[in-house]
């Protein structure tokens, strides 16, 4: 009987009668009550199993529908915030934003961040002080807490840390729609009056939809739902994380683009040298993630706290703008970085010190007290290095585009540093529109990377952010 739930082995036990004499008890009750004439239970797979200790009642639906839709007002709003300071500081010229920032002259870049540093070090240090012991910390009180998040809290770190990606931050714009999904679900949680495990399951369904809604991505957002925060691709996660998203990322479209994050790329296809360089490139990418991960973790415990990190984003932000005169792609989370390594473009030398530059500076924006996502350039930092090693790759064994590489590279990268090579591998899909037909080397190289990095070690970027127990 392995497979069928508590309930239904009791009333097997208590009314067969031969195989129709089975009825069917079930969290939520099924509207039909005898099983098949087989008299095997429907929970028997797997993934249909009982709600657990999070039902799925009609209240939770309620409060589930107000999460996606204000998640996705959230989205907005975070975005817009986003957009207005990338303007302010870069104008609105033609061109990305990268494109921006590389017309703006040296003076004006460094200034743009020293303008950030003066403005982000003393706003995070009054809001941590007057609002200490207040939770804004979304993946550790879905893992360890109640799943309660600070509005008040989550709102200013989310519009702080906005602000300064905007004026050209190295750290991911993710982490505020993220958190402000989850504070959506924790609201609603309260207001519909539901238990502790439902409100842990809706802030879930709330983060994952936060990135759907920003990035255009209902089945990514999903599947980081179901994969990252929940840890079970379970009919009874899959089913509400899936609704949130989609609702998020359809509110969403009221102001950001229905289309591709990454837009205008080519139809790459399949060879047999992008497949051989997949199986030799994903272990090295799961040993880079690694250690990438391990210094985050470390910055994050050690950054700056108390009165001195009030001028450490000032500091930080001023070296990366001296470095980003030389190297403006540095600046913001790298969504343009990625995107021209994904088109194919920049030479060796340029990708190779992008690759090593993009995770110094985004650690040094960490260590001196910022807060932020570490999703975006993480998978920029993917894409630079399969451009990279594609150039290489393809004076031994051409027949490739650099832009193929670079996809296999980012969707590697990221399933391995959130350890979810499924939502890696569909949120890169649907971030570019492409790569179908490279399917079979970006799994080769997803897996080979997860694996690495998991045997390594095992943190993710979200795992290894967590803070100490007594903070």
């Amino acid at each position: 009987m392995d497979g069928i739930t508590t309930t239904e082995q009791e009333n097997d036990v208590e009314t067969a009668e031969g195989a129709r004499g089975f009825t069917r008890v079930r969290v939520p009750a099924p509207l039909l009550k005898r099983r098949l004439p087989s008299g095997r239970g429907a929970t028997e797979q797997p993934n249909n199993t009982d709600d657990g200790d999070a039902p799925l009642t009609v209240r939770f639906w309620l409060a589930l529908l107000f999460t996606g839709v204000a998640t996705g007002l959230f989205g907005v709003l975070m975005m817009v915030v986003l957009f207005n300071l990338e303007h302010l500081a870069f104008g609105t010229g033609s061109g990305d934003y990268q494109s921006r920032v590389e017309q703006a002259s040296a003076v004006h870049r460094v200034l743009s961040l020293v303008i950030a540093g003066a403005f982000a070090g003393p706003a995070w240090y009054l809001l941590r002080k007057y609002t200490k012991g207040e939770k804004s910390e979304v993946d550790e009180v879905i893992w360890a807490g109640d799943g309660r998040l600070s509005l008040r809290r989550s709102l200013l770190t989310g519009i702080i840390s906005e602000v300064a990606v905007g004026m050209g931050a190295s750290i991911g714009r993710e982490a505020a729609p993220k958190l402000m999904g989850g504070v959506s679900g924790s609201m609603a949680a309260g207001w519909f009056g539901l238990t502790t495990s439902q409100r842990r399951l809706l802030v879930a369904c709330g983060a994952g939809a936060g990135l759907a809604a920003v990035y255009n991505v209902p089945l990514g957002g999903a599947l980081f739902t179901a994969e990252v925060l929940v840890g079970s691709v379970s009919l009874p996660v899959v089913l509400p994380a899936a609704a949130t998203s989609f609702i998020a990322a359809a509110v969403a479209w009221v102001y950001l683009p229905q289309h591709a994050t990454y837009v205008d790329l080519p139809s790459y296809h399949f060879s047999t040298t992008l497949l051989v360089w997949a199986i030799v490139a994903g272990p090295v990418i799961g040993l880079l993630a690694s250690g990438y991960i391990r210094l985050m973790g470390w910055v994050s415990h050690h950054r700056l706290r108390g009165r001195i990190a009030i001028g450490g984003p000032l500091v930080a932000f001023t070296i990366l703008g001296v470095i980003g005169i030389a190297y403006p792609a540095l600046f913001g989370n790298g969504k343009d970085m990625a995107h021209r390594a994904f088109l194919g473009q920049g030479t060796f030398l340029v990708l190779l010190a992008l690759f090593a530059l993009k995770p110094l500076v985004t650690a040094l924006c960490l260590g001196s007290g910022a807060s932020g996502g570490l999703f975006t350039p993480f998978m920029s930092t993917g894409a630079v290095f399969g451009a990279m090693a594609g150039i290489a790759w393809s004076h031994v064994w051409p027949g490739e585009a650099v832009g193929g590489f670079a996809l296999v590279g980012a969707a590697a990268m990221l399933g391995s540093s959130i350890q979810a090579p499924l939502a890696g591998l569909v949120l890169v899909v649907e971030l570019t529109h492409t790569g179908f037909s490279l399917l079979v080397p970006i799994m080769t190289a997803t897996v080979l990377a997860t694996a690495v990095a998991r045997h390594i070690d095992g943190y993710s970027i979200y795992s290894a952010r967590l803070p100490a127990a007594h903070e």
